[in-house]
């Protein structure tokens, strides 16, 4: 019995710490409608995974969009956080090399597009914000150098290594879900490492196609050998694979590309996309994707930060779910996952549903979402179905807190994908 109660414990508590880590405030979040087409990524390739290597010449790049035009006064800073997403409490001078904040000073008007907007870059660590310790950082910009008026949040992860991670991604040992989950076994070698008690001294997140939704944590090992923590239980780090991600090409508005039924202008530019089908089937069919991501690319033009243009982009689903039971809702990395009035689709007739939403050209991944209104559980199984076959990548982050330390480390980082 007491040690049912310690399991449902360490249950519980697990559970709850993947919760903030998806739903902190200190999320990739964007507090205005007016700010559109937001990319934060390594600067090494445009769409990766926005960690840089404390120390080292990397850096990250923020990109985003103000469709209101002229300059506002935006300021920029980053802030330490723990494991779990929340304030770290630290003094700045504890983790900033130098200045508390700058001022957002990078910024470039649309040329040539019937949509007007100013876009904005900033580049870190720079001269002004740079970290000085490893961790995760949100990356905050606000208005008029006020923090009370937030603009956009973004995650930012600092490593700063110290232990190895081997991973390997297998069937799931559940015969239930063994054709449509993905399991993770991995192994994290601490032998860099000075640890007391390293089955409570190190943590390890994963995440899929980065999504923080779909975080699991890892601290007890299923064992330990030597200087190496295993994590190989059946019950554990098992995720639906999913399928692979809709696509959508929007990188000209001359003609039309893949899944593009139509554009037109009038007073903006309008894509009307082909319609989409339910996917839950039972066998997998190979669909190239971009795991989610989207890139603004422009080839009616040169330069797509700001010669690229806006449309009103239609998408349509046809199912036979009820708008009684719930809703559906469009989402990628272009909006963060999240479901909002804006990308919620509402019945026309025949089972379809529809949903326009104003971006910017460029690729684009997406896939739908149910939401249901009893539950309140958001699930894209049902739409998209799920297969031990679809590619995804992974993201891993161990994480140390030293004894009588204040804040967490990033020591180590993995990113597994699966073969293509």
């Amino acid at each position: 019995m007491k040690l049912t109660k310690i399991f449902l414990g360490m249950v519980i508590f697990t559970m709850l710490v993947q919760k903030t880590f998806a739903q902190s405030s200190y999320n990739n979040n964007v507090y205005s409608p007016a700010i559109k087409s937001v990319e934060f990524y390594n600067t090494a390739k445009q769409g990766s995974f926005p960690v840089i290597n404390l120390g080292s010449d990397e850096k990250v790049l923020l990109t985003f969009d103000d469709l209101r035009g002229g300059s506002r006064n935006y300021y920029y800073t980053i802030e330490h956080c723990d494991a779990n997403w929340n304030s770290s409490n630290l003094s700045s001078a504890e983790y900033l090399q130098s200045f508390n904040d700058d001022r957002l000073y990078n910024y470039n008007y649309s040329t040539g597009t019937m949509q007007k907007y100013t876009h904005y870059e900033i580049s870190l660590p720079n001269n002004n914000i740079a970290p000085k310790i490893s961790g995760n950082y949100v990356l905050k910009v606000y208005e008029d150098g006020d923090q009370n008026k937030m603009v956009l949040t973004r995650r930012l992860y600092v490593l700063g290594k110290r232990v190895s991670i081997a991973a390997d991604l297998v069937p799931s040992a559940n015969n239930v879900t063994r054709q449509t989950n993905q399991k993770i076994n991995f192994t994290v070698d601490y032998s860099g490492l000075v640890v007391q008690n390293p089955a409570y001294a190190l943590r390890t997140f994963i995440m899929q196609n980065a999504r923080t939704e779909t975080a699991m944590l890892n601290g007890q090992p299923t064992y330990i050998r030597g200087t190496q923590l295993i994590y190989n239980d059946v019950a554990i780090n098992d995720f639906p694979g999913r399928n692979e991600f809709r696509l959508f090409d929007m990188r000209t508005l001359k003609l039309n590309s893949q899944r593009v039924a139509k554009i037109y202008k009038d007073s903006t530019n309008v894509v009307v996309l082909l319609g989409d089908p339910v996917r839950d089937q039972p066998n997998y069919v190979f669909q190239y994707d971009n795991d989610g991501k989207f890139y603004i690319l422009n080839n009616d033009g040169t330069t797509p930060a700001t010669d690229a243009d806006y449309a009103h982009v239609y998408f349509t689903l046809s199912t036979n779910k009820d708008a009684k039971d719930g809703a559906p809702y469009v989402v990628g990395q272009f909006n963060n996952y999240r479901l909002e009035e804006s990308n919620k689709l509402h019945p026309l007739d025949n089972g379809r549903y529809t949903v326009n939403m104003l971006l910017k050209q460029g690729v684009y991944d997406y896939e739908y979402v149910w939401l249901d209104a009893k539950t309140g559980k958001a699930d894209d199984v049902p739409f998209e179905g799920s297969h031990f076959e679809t590619e995804n990548e992974y993201q891993m982050l161990t994480y140390y807190r030293p004894p009588g330390a204040r804040w967490d480390e990033l020591v180590g980082f993995r990113e597994l994908m699966t073969k293509r």
